[in-house]
């Protein structure tokens, strides 16, 4: 019966720009004219976790026909991550490379940057640890003048910062070694908050990526919106969209 009423709430729903929280009980209760609260909150669980509804905004769903993101893991990473993680067992951590927004961006950048972000207190440590071993050109939070003179002139530096509590990541195992990487919409609000370190990223590049990104995976906005928020870059960004993307997300943009 479960398989029976999902088919049916897609085919209800599918051709919609976006449903509301309202609305999807509205549908439940004819099936399930007694529905709680509770039981109706797990079943909006239930169907983000089967990936059948993605979260645009609060309350509002689109039936999700987009795949999540799930970029691919070089060998150089998997060996980072195995190193973090020995020498800093149970750390917060994420790590990505720049590499990965050539799948969204107008120019193939031949510029590589690795980020690594941990626990602030853990940061100085993973520099030694790593400057100590590695043959590529480790940089600790970079300043304006470091990015100019260095890193500008570096092709595959690594970059490592604090990472924001509360950041958008996932887990997943790549050779029997659990990696940490941010999700997409954290790597969306780091390239408009970082400008200066992702200087080569911005302006029309920047607009192709946000424009491939959210056309072709599933962003959750609410959770996009909110780790700007703790960046502080939460209006900056709505209005970069509002400007460049308003015919993509203008049902995504809660004012």
């Amino acid at each position: 019966m479960t398989k029976i009423i999902e088919n049916k709430l897609i085919k209800e729903f599918r051709n919609r720009d976006y449903f509301t929280r309202e609305e999807l009980y509205d549908f439940y209760t004819h099936f399930e004219p007694y529905l709680n609260e509770s039981t109706f909150a797990w079943r909006i669980h239930d169907l983000k976790n089967k990936n059948r509804i993605k979260s645009i905004r609060r309350g509002h769903y689109v039936i999700s026909n987009k795949s999540t993101y799930n970029p691919e893991i070089s060998d150089e990473l998997v060996k980072l991550t195995k190193r973090i993680t020995d020498r800093f067992e149970n750390v917060k951590h994420c790590i990505w490379e720049t590499e990965w927004l050539n799948e969204f961006s107008q120019h193939q950048a031949s510029k590589r940057i690795i980020l690594i972000e941990i626990e602030k207190d853990f940061v100085e440590s993973l520099y030694y640890e790593l400057k100590d071993s590695s043959k590529s050109e480790i940089y600790l939070n970079p300043d304006d003048k470091t990015i100019n003179y260095y890193i500008a002139e570096s092709d595959n530096p690594i970059v490592i910062k604090r990472l924001i509590t509360r950041s958008p990541i996932s887990k997943r195992t790549e050779k029997k070694v659990p990696i940490y990487t941010p999700l997409l919409e954290k790597i969306l609000v780091d390239l408009l908050a970082e400008d200066k370190l992702f200087y080569y990223l911005q302006g029309s590049e920047l607009i192709h990526i946000y424009k491939n990104a959210i056309s072709n995976y599933s962003i959750n906005f609410t959770k996009l919106f909110s780790y700007a928020k703790r960046r502080e870059k939460e209006q900056d960004i709505k209005k970069f969209m509002m400007n460049h993307l308003n015919n993509i997300v203008n049902e995504s943009i809660d004012d």
